[in-house]
Parts: C-alpha cells; sequence; structure tokens
C-alpha cells in the first residue's frame, strides 16, 4: 500500500513539474503561433511612446482596431524592411475594406537614433496608413517588455561604422482592445500573412 502512495505522489509531483514548464514556456518562450499553451499569452499591454509628428501616444489611441505590430529599427539593413514589406504586401492582397480594418505599427527598439522624423519617413516607404512610434530609451523598453521583445545593442566591428541591433522579430496581432490574438515569424510570407489575418476577421 505504502508503494502505492509513493507511486501516486510520485505522479502528481512529475504532473506538477510539467505543468510548471509549460508555464514558463508560455510566459517566458513566448507564444506559438495559435496564441500560447495556456490560455492567453502575456503579450502587449499599456504603453506610452511618441509618433511621428512628436506627438504621446498610448495604445488607447489605437482602440477600435486590430493591430499588426512590428519591433525593429530604421537602419536595419535587412530584416526589418524584409519584415514591413511582408506585412504591407499581405495586407495588400485583402480586399480594402479588410485591410483598413487593421492598423499597421512599427515601433523603434532605436531611439537614439529614430527619432520622430525619421520615422514618419521611414514608414512611408511601406504601407499608406502605418505609423511609426519612437519614444525615450525607458519608453521603449517598457513596451518591448510588454511585448516580450528582445533587443540589444550591437558595437561596430569597425572604427566609424554605425552600430546595429540584435532583436527578435515577430508581427504581432493584437485585437481592437490591445490584447493578443497571434503573430507571425520572421519568414513568414505575404500570403499566409494574409490568410492569417482573414482568420482574425472571421474570428472577430
Amino acid at each position: 500500500m505504502r508503494w502505492v502512495i509513493y507511486g501516486i505522489a510520485g505522479l502528481l509531483l512529475l504532473m506538477a513539474a510539467g505543468i510548471a514548464v509549460l508555464a514558463v514556456h508560455v510566459i517566458e518562450g513566448g507564444p506559438n503561433e495559435s496564441g500560447g499553451l495556456l490560455g492567453q499569452p502575456t503579450v502587449g499591454g499599456p504603453f506610452e511612446l511618441v509618433d511621428g509628428d512628436g506627438k504621446p501616444v498610448t495604445e488607447k489611441d489605437f482602440a477600435g482596431k486590430p493591430m499588426l505590430v512590428y519591433f525593429g529599427y530604421t537602419f536595419c539593413p535587412d530584416v526589418c524592411p524584409t519584415e514591413l514589406i511582408a506585412m504591407s504586401d499581405g495586407l495588400d492582397l485583402l480586399s480594402p475594406d479588410e485591410a483598413k480594418q487593421f492598423q499597421p505599427i512599427f515601433v523603434t527598439i532605436d531611439p537614439e537614433r529614430d527619432t520622430p522624423e525619421v520615422m514618419k519617413d521611414y514608414v512611408q516607404n511601406f504601407y499608406p496608413t502605418m505609423v511609426g512610434l519612437t519614444g525615450t530609451a525607458e519608453q521603449i523598453r517598457k513596451a518591448a517588455q510588454a511585448y516580450r521583445v528582445y533587443y540589444a545593442k550591437s558595437e561596430a566591428k569597425t572604427e566609424g561604422a554605425p552600430y546595429l541591433m540584435d532583436h527578435s522579430s515577430f508581427i504581432y496581432v493584437m485585437d481592437a482592445k490591445g490584447r493578443y490574438l497571434r503573430h507571425f515569424s520572421m519568414g513568414t510570407t505575404p500570403a499566409d500573412i494574409a490568410t492569417g489575418l482573414k482568420q482574425v476577421l472571421a474570428d472577430l
């Protein structure tokens, strides 16, 4: 009887450990493509940033329509423009009525160089309604933390060369209340982005 009790206790401990691992995976490792493993992922939240006109904005200014949120920087030589083009092309594959329901947003992780004016000019290269947001280093840190975005300054390898930024690369889809719905990983095609966005609208 004692061995049975020990066996049951051991099984319960293993189950508890498994649940703990899953929880850490969702909280620390980020969400999966379809929305996480245990309920609502901890992605997104309040932020205070500055738009291309130098006007303070918060997540409340975008309430009412789903957001596509990407964190990167304007000096990025490859990944950021590639992903922003994929986002824009994905929106272009939707009907005009479908596309206008989404608000694309580009948040810099390099406020040292990405001023409001720089951000405003940069996003105009990608999509007509895309909004570029910047802010102080602390404001950017808090916004990136809320979206579980990794970024770090990488020192230039040669003297006088511009520095680069290491960062994670996800297009986050948030609902009209700023809650996480799903994300698109780096390399997702515009066609797959469009399909995903159509499904988001179908589920609203």
